[in-house]
């Protein structure tokens, strides 16, 4: 089976690094080069950079673009001017994710690019182009055509300007982009992120992509891999699809109304989440801090007064802050900030307390 997972632009760059690789959203993905704890202290304390290659690029163009991604994106990008980017969700008729996604105004008029899940690609398209229908636009899956690189941490800026030369795209803001060139070729640069700290994220073709990784390489930012990939988001209380999001997992129950337009006149999804407000939510996502350093991970127990109240989707001990923390789906009677509840990990019952999902904040946001 293993045979058949696809691989990056940059998968000669992780086996000569001799990078612990394993199977990832159908592609062969470097878990760790040295330790997940040294590659998630360089990006907290200087930098680090990841190969991303594997997220999916979907451009959506044509006279009715704004008008159709504004009907299947829960956002609102009326009026977004080119080099914004939006954060947001494809939901389904029930108020449910299909997938959390950023959503690019490209320089092209009337074009977007819709950068999705890796392991959600092939999903995302089919059911983008399902919704299609009626819409004057053309939907195209590029994600073969393009690699991603995305450095991150304290150091980024610096590392953007000294190394990459980039200094054009060093005053960017966060959420926003620029288009540039890498040896002549298209080269889309956003001020994004999957870590909670300061970075950029580099978007262009394979062979682009690898010159820039070993340019960094050249200059000494550490690889990272996709495990302290894990447990930075995590800290930083973002969400990961499958676990904090799902078809059954609303972004109100998620704590991601922010992210959710509500006065928009329509868009899929619209109608269930305004039931589910009006009706008061029945779970929510929370975030628990252990008393004790057991590790919870995802798909344990909640319990509270004698009987399940929940379950874990994501936990770990931090690195950063040495505590043992999780993320769970609880019952909203349980989800109050202090509330006291159990998490069961294999025959014991450890204590603990409903918290914030941000565990962590990095300096520069304080």
């Amino acid at each position: 089976m293993e045979e058949n997972l696809l691989k990056t632009c940059l998968y000669d760059r992780h086996i000569a690094l001799g990078a612990q690789m394993s199977p990832f959203a159908g592609y062969d993905m470097p878990i760790r080069y040295t330790s997940i704890i040294d590659e998630h202290n360089a990006v907290r304390n200087s930098a680090g950079m990841f190969d991303v290659s594997h997220m999916g690029e979907i451009f959506v163009s044509g006279p009715d673009a704004e008008k159709y991604v504004s009907h299947v994106f829960c956002n609102d990008i009326t009026d977004m001017p080119s080099g914004k980017v939006l954060y947001g969700m494809l939901l389904n008729p029930r108020g449910g994710v299909v997938d959390d996604l950023l959503v690019y105004r490209d320089s092209v008029p009337d074009s977007y690019l819709l950068v999705v899940n890796a392991a959600n690609i092939g999903k995302d398209f089919n059911w983008l182009t399902d919704h299609a229908e009626g819409f004057d636009v053309s939907v195209r899956n590029e994600s073969g055509m393009w690699g991603q690189i995305a450095l991150q941490g304290p150091r980024a800026e610096e590392i953007l300007s000294d190394v990459l030369h980039l200094d054009a795209a060093s005053s960017l803001a966060f959420y926003t982009w620029r288009e540039m060139q890498w040896n002549g070729k298209r080269l889309i640069v956003s001020r994004t992120g999957y870590t909670g700290e300061d970075g950029f994220e580099f978007y262009s073709s394979a062979d682009e992509i690898r010159d820039i990784w070993d340019t960094l390489a050249r200059a000494g930012v550490v690889p990272c891999g996709l495990g302290c990939r894990d447990t930075l988001r995590f800290e930083a209380g973002l969400p990961l699809y499958g676990h904090e999001l799902s078809d059954d997992i609303t972004p109100l129950e998620a704590g991601l109304g922010i992210f959710v337009k509500m006065d928009k006149p329509e868009f899929i999804g619209r109608d269930a989440l305004i039931a589910q407000k009006a009706a008061g939510l029945t779970r929510k996502l929370v975030g628990i801090e252990l008393d004790d350093k057991a590790v919870a991970r995802a798909g344990y127990p909640v319990e509270a007064d004698g009987e399940q109240v929940g379950t874990v989707t994501t936990g770990y001990r931090s690195i950063t802050l040495d505590r043992s923390i999780c993320f769970a789906m609880l019952s909203k009677r349980y989800a109050d900030l202090g509330t006291r509840v159990g998490v069961h990990i294999r025959k014991k019952v450890f204590p603990g307390t409903v918290c914030r999902k941000r565990f962590y904040v990095p300096h520069y946001k304080k």
